[in-house]
């Protein structure tokens, strides 16, 4: 090999020696804590809006594991994170009783939307009645009219749905469905492509609807505003006691940005196609209670406790 050859090899080998000892010194030595959360705090943006506020004030990198709900207490349950961010309180209180979690909190709501082709053959336009847009749909579908596509991920997402189709009395897993009800397990944003093209109602929180809508050409948000379709999110610390190997301190850090004046304002002002998908409820103590939180007061008061 000829010398200046050679001397760019050395070169080049030397530039990315300088490069990787960069990489550990600002990213690998800082300490990391692993945050389990919902496909739709991910895709609506927020956490990519609220991180990096976070890791610069506390030189503190956040890896985040998006899943369903359902899936990110499994990876919290199995010692795979530090706390979780997710939206479904029946799972939530199994997880915490079950003591797997601990101070669990309030943090913020959003709410649920049923979307639909714009032809809307089930007739459920304008309505403020999910469960009644629910039967609709089905007898639609029973007529070969109406498709619903279901994420069947276990996620809260579709956890409320099921909640719903139990209120009618209803059963998915019903074979006789099976023209008409299509079981994704997939995420928010997959199962949203998918009744685009195929011209089907859907489940889905406002946030990731507003992520996605420009995509979505053939739908439209087509039932709002029961109050059985609000949307409260909470976080919970993995205990420290079945799992000491977590990062305990930096998921406390995290938590407490969150429920912050600085956090809860950051989620206030953030914004998706001009709407506010998110609203702060960590100190709004009488609508957090309302939302499903009676402990957040105590619990409110022990975080603002811990040292910063």
């Amino acid at each position: 090999m000829s010398k200046p050859k050679i001397l760019i090899a050395v070169l080049i080998i030397a530039i990315f020696a300088t490069g990787m000892l960069i990489y550990e010194q600002q990213f690998l030595l800082k300490p990391v804590v692993m945050l389990a959360t919902t496909t739709s705090t991910y895709d609506s943006g927020l956490l990519d809006y609220l991180m990096p506020k976070f890791e610069t004030k506390h030189d503190t990198r956040v890896r985040i594991i998006s899943a369903g709900t359902g899936q990110a207490m499994e990876i919290a349950q199995r010692g795979d994170c530090d706390l979780v961010l997710v939206h479904c309180r029946d799972l939530e209180l199994g997880f915490v009783n079950g003591g797997h979690g601990i101070r669990r909190i309030g943090i913020m709501y959003n709410d649920f939307v049923i979307i639909g082709p714009m032809s809307d053959p089930a007739g459920i336009r304008g309505s403020s009645n999910a469960t009644e847009a629910f039967a609709k749909i089905a007898r639609g579908g029973g007529r070969g009219d109406a498709i619903f596509i279901s994420r069947a991920d276990k996620s809260g997402t579709h956890m409320l749905e099921l909640s719903i189709w139990k209120r009618l009395g209803m059963d998915p897993s019903n074979k006789s469905w099976a023209s008409w009800y299509l079981a994704a397990g997939a995420g928010m944003g997959a199962v949203l492509r998918m009744a685009n093209e195929k011209g089907a109602y859907a489940l889905t929180d406002r946030g990731t609807w507003l992520s996605f809508k420009s995509q979505l050409a053939n739908m439209a948000v087509l039932v709002q505003g029961d109050k059985i379709l609000l949307n409260p999110y909470a976080i919970i610390l993995v205990n420290p006691e079945r799992h000491p190997h977590r990062n305990y301190n930096g998921a406390i850090a995290l938590a407490k940005f969150m429920i912050s004046e600085e956090g809860q304002g950051l989620i206030a002002n953030f914004t998706k196609g001009g709407e506010r998908p998110f609203m702060p409820i960590a100190r709004n103590l009488e609508l957090a209670e309302a939302l499903g939180f009676p402990n957040q007061r105590d619990e409110l008061s022990w975080y603002d406790a811990r040292p910063q």
